[in-house]
């Protein structure tokens, strides 16, 4: 969440900033800082209340010891009325504070300066593309029906054992499910990306310190008896392992890769542009995340643009990066790459991954820190992008490499799967 300090020193370009997210901050930001003047006041008056507290009960052993009972009991009075008083302005400043917090985490991040304008999907920029879109003979099949034909997914099995969005990987579907997630691993590690294995379920906690609370709560499955969240995105486990934690600045910057299963409800998703696997209640993903200094966060998101790039090269599939305009992008982010794959079946670009720097946002929240060379501590900041998430990747190679014989695996998967076509 954004600072107190950078709200107060120039609340015109935090709603200039924010109005690029087409969010109107003017009424919050008001309310904000006459609260934030309330807090800094209050705590003047505390301040000054217990000191006079401390000179009178010291006074009141001196008068003691001196004879001067009726002065010592004089002071204690004194005392016991600004004790009082302490703790109603000691109840103010608590309230207060918890009106602001409630207040800060309804804002979301501020875009970079780099963010382009626009309010929808329509106005993302299109970076730079790669690769080569096939062209497919007339007969060409869509990724369900290919899967069905050949035995590798069973979309109705799925809504048999549990509901829509929940397929079942049989044979050689599940075989290069698996080789994908290896595939993604093993390029992580020699990315210098330490794995980790994190948790599906967390608490609250962990869902409020990387965003997803309470901004995302309804698109999260519930465990209430428990109160805990299965997890979105492998980012929300592996970022909260930073939580509450001061790093020294030889350590940064940090870099972990995690493979996970992800549940995200997505209610009130319909139609054709969510057949198949395009959208999923429960998919795979491999995700990287890293803790950054500051000055070299932007830098860092590069290189992980960069990295997410080899991935879908490797794969041979058709490719564009989109910077986000400042309409489409998520809550926490600042800036943000989204990576598309052409499907030839469909004829359609397909999301599948998201590479974002929230500069301090998160941070601020998990109250993960770096102690620098001075030995003062900062607010890191966190990036992380999915590296890469499975389902419209499979969509894509399982349409893009089609042919009458059968489909082609693409030759950088071969040796994970242990077979070169699915026929």
């Amino acid at each position: 969440m954004l600072t107190l300090k950078v709200i107060n020193e120039n609340p015109e370009e935090v709603m200039r900033l924010l109005s690029k997210k087409n969010f109107d901050a003017q009424e919050v930001i008001a309310q904000i800082i006459g609260l934030d003047n309330l807090r800094r006041s209050t705590q003047t008056s505390l301040d000054t209340v217990l000191r006079e507290i401390n000179l009178l009960s010291r006074s009141v052993g001196v008068c003691m010891k001196e004879g001067r009972k009726d002065e010592a009991t004089v002071a204690r009075e004194r005392v016991g009325t600004l004790k009082e008083s302490s703790r109603l302005l000691d109840d103010t400043l608590k309230d207060t504070e918890e009106k602001i917090q409630r207040l800060l985490v309804t804002i979301p991040n501020l875009p970079h300066v780099s963010v382009p304008e626009g309010k929808g999907a329509e106005d993302n920029i299109v970076e730079r593309s790669g690769g080569v879109i096939p062209q497919l003979q007339d007969d060409a099949l869509p990724h369900w029906e290919l899967a069905k034909k050949y035995d590798l997914i069973d979309f109705e099995l799925g809504v048999k054992i549990t509901g829509a969005g929940f397929p079942v990987y049989k044979g050689k579907g599940a075989r290069l499910q698996r080789s994908l997630i290896n595939f993604f691993l093993d390029c992580a590690r020699d990315a210098g990306f330490l794995e980790i294995q994190p948790p599906y379920v967390v608490n609250s906690d962990s869902g409020f310190g990387t965003g997803q609370l309470p901004d995302k709560e309804g698109q999260m499955y519930h465990v209430g008896l428990d109160d805990l969240y299965l997890i979105p995105t492998a980012e929300v486990p592996v970022t909260n392992i930073y939580r509450d934690v001061i790093l020294e600045e030889r350590d940064l910057p940090v870099k972990n890769a995690a493979y996970s299963a992800c549940f995200r409800r997505e209610a009130g998703s319909y139609g054709k542009d969510v057949r198949g696997l395009n959208r999923l209640h429960q998919f795979d993903k491999v995700e990287i995340v890293c803790i950054e200094k500051p000055e070299n966060s932007y830098e860092r998101l590069d290189e992980m643009v960069r990295y997410v790039q080899t991935l879908v090269e490797k794969l041979e599939l058709p490719w564009r990066i989109l910077r986000l305009c400042g309409g489409d992008m998520s809550f926490t982010s600042a800036l943000t790459f989204d990576f598309e794959v052409f499907s030839a079946a469909q004829k359609r670009w397909l999301e599948v991954s998201s590479v974002s720097n929230f500069e301090s946002y998160q941070a601020n929240r998990l109250k993960c820190r770096y102690r620098d060379t001075e030995r003062k501590t900062q607010l890191c900041h966190t990036l992380n992008g999915s590296a890469l998430a499975l389902p419209r990747i499979m969509a894509a190679m399982l349409e893009n490499n089609q042919s009458p014989g059968g489909i082609r695996i693409p030759e950088a998967l071969t040796a994970y799967c242990g077979f070169d076509l699915i026929s």
